[in-house]
Order: C-alpha cells, then structure tokens, then sequence
C-alpha cells in the first residue's frame, strides 16, 4: 500500500492537495464544505473537461436563448431557423469558439465585478457578430431580410447577455450561501470598518472571500457625512467617526457590539484625526487595528493585531512643531557640542542640530558602544557635517576641560545623566557625581573657554523633588541658574538656559519599550499604582522645544535665571497608556493583557509638577513653552557646598550626601539674592547712562 495515500475514510483532497476541511469549525454541513471548494477552486487556465464544461453550459445558454427569441419572434429570420435546425447548432459552435479567442474562460467569475461584466459585454457581441456573420453566408433567407435580422440579433443579444451574467452571478450567490453555513454569523468576531466606501468594499469582500473568515462587519464609518444612511455590501453606513460612542451604544443594544475598529493600514490619516480617534475606541471598549493586521491566532481564535505603531499616537494630542528659521540662526556655522551624545535625547538632539549646518558637533559620552552608534548614523546620514567623537565622562573635569581646549565649542548641549529614578535612588552617590558635579565641571568649562550658552536638560522630577535623582537634577538647575544670574553685570558672559520637561516616549530604560517587551513575551503589563500620572512627550518633540526655546532666548536677551518648562498638555494616567498600548496591538485589555499593579518604587511620585512651590510662573512668548522665574541659591553657598558633597561621594557617605543635598534645597525659599542682583544690576545701568550723559 502506497504510504502517501490518505487513509480510508480521511478528508477529501483537491487537485492541489489542499485538504477541504482545513481550519473549518466543527459542526460545519459537509454539503456547504463541498459546495463552497467546488466554486472556489482555481480558474486560472483550467483543465480539459472543466474547460469543456465552461463551453458546453455557454453554447446551451446561447442555444436556449436563440430557441426562445425564434420562438417568440415569428418572420423570416425565424423561419430560416424552422427550415435549418443545424443553423442553430453551427451558429452557438461558432459564437462559442469566439468567446474563447476573446480569453474569457481565462478570468475568474468567483467575483463577479462592474469591470467583469463589460468584459462579458464585449465578448457576448464579439461572438454574437461573428456567429450572425456565418448565418448571414449560410442563409440566403436572413440575407434576404436585413433590417428583421438586425432586431432579431439583438433582442437575442441582450437576452444571452443577461444569462450568461445571471449564471455567474448564481455561482457566486451559492458560493456566499455555502460558506454563510460554514461559518455561522454567532460566533464572529464583530469589527466596524472606517475608510472611503470602496476600500470598505474591497475589504468586506476579501473577508467574505475567506472559508475561515471569523469577523463579522456590523457597520462601516466614513468621514463623509452625505453618505450616511447607505448600504454598502449589506453593510448599513452608520455615520462618522466623531459618533462612536452613540454608534457602539446602538449596536450595543441590538447584540452587535463591535470589539474592533479597523482603518486602512497606510496610515494616510492625519496624526491628529487618529489620536482622537485612539481616545474615542477607548471610551468604548475598542480595540484599533490596520486592516492589513487582520490575522487568526493558532487556535483559530480571531485577532487584529498592530505589530507597530507610532509612539505619538499614545499621546492622545497632537505634536509640537519646531520654528526652523530661529534654530539655523543659533546652529548654522558653530561649534556644537552635545554631553551625553548617545543616550536618547543627546542622540535626538545630534541628530535633529545636524540638519541645521553647524561649523562642527563634538559628540561626548562616556559609553563607548553609543558613542560609536552615533557617530556612525552621523557620518551615513549627515556626510557633510564635520563629526568628532569624544570618549569621555564628564565627571572627569581635566579630561572634560581638555575637550573644550581642543574644541572651543560656542554652544553646548548638556543631556548627560542618570535618570533611572530606582538605580539612583540606591546609589545616591554616583547619581549625585554625574547629575550634580558633572553638570558643574560642563558649566565651569563653559566659563573658562568662552562659549555663548549651555542648555542644560532637566526633568518635571526636579520639582518639588522626594527621590535623590530629582534632587540632583534640581542643584544642577540651581547652579546654572546662579552663573547665569551673576552674568547680569557682564553683556558678553555665557547664557545657561535650562529647559524642564517630563517622560519622553521610548526612551532607554523608559515606560513604553518596558511594556513593549512585556506584551511581547506574552507576560502581564507591570504598572507601579492605578493613579499615578505622568507628563509624556516624544523624543523628537522634546527636542524641538529645546532647541526652540534656546534660540528664541538667546534672541530676545529673556530674564536671565528663567527656567524654560515644555508645555506637555495635561498629565496622562499611566494606566491608559497602557491599556491604549494594548488596544493598539489589536488586543482587549485585562482579558487578552493583564495589566498588574505594583506598588510605587523608592523615591518615586504619585503625581509630578512642572513648577516648584517657589517659582513664579509667567507667559511665554516662545510656542509651546511656559517660562519659570526661580528664588536661586547664591552661587558662593553652591560652590561650597559642592566642594563639601564632592568630599562625601568620594568618602562614599551616601547618607551624608542625602542629607547636604536635602539642606541645599531648603535655601531657595528664603533667599532673595537674585532680587539682589537685579537691583544692582539696574543701578549699574543708571551710573552708567549718567556717565555717558
């Protein structure tokens, strides 16, 4: 016995060994498998009998029909049929041979389409004219009778025409019947479609066309409001997308509440139409997915699945665009230098500083991989920007001041830091040498070699601080705000501009690629507390404002000391992130994805802040950004008390460094010394107007 064959009693095969009951649910009729796979089956260029079977169905369709117009249209055209009955035999022969010579048993009628049935048109005259053509050489009584034959030929005509159309559009009509009993409407999968009608078209039709098909579409949604209240495929046109809510609610209360809400999948509609989009599928109990996701899990359970996504599109509002005119004035033909040049937001900055021209970047970072990362996307992408790597930490103030010798940058970047709140919580000393005496050996350098400015990025955890990473961040605020204030008296000192702004989306070591890989491995989404709230921006936004925000000081000659807060919308739930993540990947939350809380981790905030309790909040004029003016630390108590810290991290006295940084953050709230300045500086200016008088 031949080992390949199928045992007796197995499932039957086609042709191309595609077995018929492959992926059908249980219980589906065997007459409905049969019937759907036999009209189902190719028809590229078929074989001889089903080839002859094609033929043999149009030439009996074509003798039925001249049969019933002979019949029914007495004359002398009919009367030449009476005499010869071979005439009709040869005349459906004749216009069969045709219809094959014009390709039309080479198309496939399991879809029967507008453009199908002109190609059919055009076939049924071309075989009707060549088969007329013979009766008129064969019968001397039809060439008798022109104007009769004429009639007759297309009363004949039309009628083979809409029975050869009636026949394939029974084919499909069956196909469609059979596969409804194959897979029953009650256990589908009900989505809504959104898009212009004849992609919704196309789509239903793909679905339908599919034997294990589980989605079931309840409604379709258009942006179009004039074309609400059709029918499309059977499929009722339910209205635009701003009603979703009152839509799902309906289809609710009828059993048809839809899981999913499918969109065409070039992603062509605008990022904010689609973020508010995201928050509507929210509300109700949604899940968004691109229609060239949809997909079957291996248990044959319906899934729409996003294997990607835009980060902005968590964001739920619209991104902040970058001014360029005022950036290439601060960045065309200078030395820029960016400290932490492969991290996420130094790598950003690099690479957004380098379509602006500058004379030279000077990439610093004392990771020797990122380092290499970056100045090979700048050298690939950015050829004619001169690059120069620097591997070096800038807790090594020789090593750094060397840099700046050799460099002589006029504009520096500071992004390097620890920021990862637990790690530097529990080595508070290590936070406190790169956050706190690292910015100050940048700032220094930035003194001693004459740069025009230091932009240095902190975070919404400098705020009012609980944890030791916001805590350092907020005296390296503090001491750049206390050089930038002392410069006052001197036109020609460097400006230190600092710019605040919360979580950035997709950072290393951030919320979103965490819950990335844990929706990956399939394990549950880990959130530390169900209200906690965070300000998010995305990497290239932030950025942007940075730099923006920066140009426009250096401009306009703003306050010195101002600290420059991005203005990030309102603060978003963690929680919704992440079940807005969930919903992007095509799945439910809590029910596909568990989401588990955690508890908050040490030095960790509920809620964060934009201002401190000492900061007086003013109006911008730069887009986007929302300014702060601070009550700052003298910089002579700074200087000592760093001098002080820097002996501790080296004793490693973690709790003696808790302790001088808690003490310096206590200074700011009784400390007038930068109305001091201000005051001083004013009378400078009257002796000086008063001299020149």
């Amino acid at each position: 016995m031949d080992a390949s064959a199928p045992p007796a009693g197995s499932d039957p095969i086609l042709d191309d060994g595609v077995d018929l009951r492959e992926n059908v649910p249980a219980g589906a009729p065997v007459w409905a498998i049969l019937l759907h796979d036999l009209l189902t089956r190719p028809t590229g260029f078929p074989g001889p009998a089903r080839f002859a079977a094609l033929m043999l169905i149009d030439a009996s369709l074509i003798l039925i029909t001249l049969l019933a117009v002979v019949m029914t249209m007495p004359g002398t055209v009919s009367t030449a049929f009476h005499d010869r009955p071979s005439l009709m035999f040869f005349f459906s022969l004749v216009a069969v041979f045709t219809l094959c010579l014009t390709g039309l048993y080479w198309r496939s009628w399991r879809f029967l389409s507008f453009g199908d049935g002109i190609t059919l048109s055009t076939a049924v005259a071309g075989g009707a004219a060549a088969a007329w053509g013979m009766c008129l050489i064969l019968s001397a009584k039809i060439r008798a009778a022109p104007l009769e034959a004429v009639g007759f030929a297309l009363l004949h005509s039309a009628l083979l025409l809409v029975a050869m159309i009636g026949v394939r559009t029974v084919r499909r009509g069956l196909r469609e019947f059979a596969l409804a009993h194959i897979v029953p409407p009650g256990g589908s999968h009900n989505i809504l479609l959104l898009g212009e009608l004849d992609w919704i078209r196309s789509l239903i039709d793909m679905l339908r066309a599919e034997r294990t098909n589980r989605f079931n579409v309840v409604g379709a949604l258009t942006f179009d409001s004039r074309e609400t209240r059709l029918q499309i495929a059977g499929v009722p046109v339910l209205g635009s997308p701003d009603k979703l809510p009152q839509i799902v609610e309906t289809l609710a209360t009828r059993g048809l509440k839809p899981e999913s809400l499918v969109i065409r999948g070039d992603k062509t509609m605008p990022r904010r139409s689609f973020s508010h989009l995201v928050k509507l599928a929210d509300q109700c109990d949604l899940t968004v997915a691109h229609a060239n996701d949809l997909q079957k899990t291996k248990d044959g359970e319906p899934r729409i699945e996003i294997k990607q996504f835009e980060l902005a599109d968590l964001l739920g509002r619209p991104e902040v665009s970058l001014q360029r005119n005022i950036v290439d004035r601060l960045i065309r033909g200078r030395r820029i230098l960016v400290t932490g040049a492969g991290g996420t937001i130094g790598g950003e900055l690099v690479r957004q500083i380098a379509t602006f021209r500058p004379a030279e970047i000077v990439l610093l970072d004392h990771s020797e991989f990122n380092l290499y990362t970056i100045e090979m996307q700048v050298r690939d992408k950015f050829p004619e920007v001169i690059c120069r790597p620097e591997l070096c930490s800038i807790r090594d103030r020789a090593a750094l001041n060397d840099v700046f010798e050799r460099h002589q940058p006029e504009v520096v970047f500071h992004a390097a830091a620890l920021k990862h709140v637990p790690i530097v919580e529990a080595n508070p000393c290590e936070g406190a040498h790169t956050n706190v005496l690292g910015t100050r050996n940048v700032a220094d350098a930035v003194c001693a070699y004459g740069a025009l400015a230091m932009i240095q990025v902190s975070t919404d955890k400098a705020v009012n601080p609980v944890g030791v990473m916001g805590t350092t961040k907020r005296l390296g605020e503090l001491y750049c705000q206390a050089l930038d204030l002392i410069g006052q008296c001197d036109p020609d000192s460097p400006r230190f501009m600092t710019v605040r702004f919360g979580n950035v989306l997709g950072s290393s070591g951030s919320l979103v690629p965490l819950l990335q890989q844990q929706m990956a491995a399939g394990k549950p989404l880990t959130i530390t507390h169900p209200d906690i709230k965070r300000y998010f921006m995305t990497v290239g936004e932030a950025v942007q404002l940075i730099l923006q925000s920066s140009a426009r000081a250096m401009e306009t000659n703003i306050d010195r000391g101002t600290i420059f807060v991005l203005d990030m919308g309102e603060p978003i739930k963690i929680v919704d992130i992440a079940r807005r993540m969930i919903r992007l990947a095509g799945l439910r939350p809590d029910i596909d994805v568990p989401i588990k809380f955690v508890g908050l981790r040490p030095g960790e905030k509920l809620y964060e802040e934009l201002f401190d309790t000492t900061e007086e909040q003013l109006r911008s004029t730069i887009p986007g950004v929302i300014e702060a003016s601070p009550c700052p630390v003298p910089l002579e108590k700074l200087v000592n008390a760093f001098t002080e810290l820097a002996s501790l991290i080296h004793a490693h006295d973690e709790d003696g460094v808790r302790d001088l940084m808690k003490e310096l953050l206590r200074a700011p709230a009784q400390s007038t010394w930068a109305k001091t300045l201000r005051e001083l500086t004013r009378e400078i200016d009257l002796v000086g107007k008063a001299a020149n008088e």
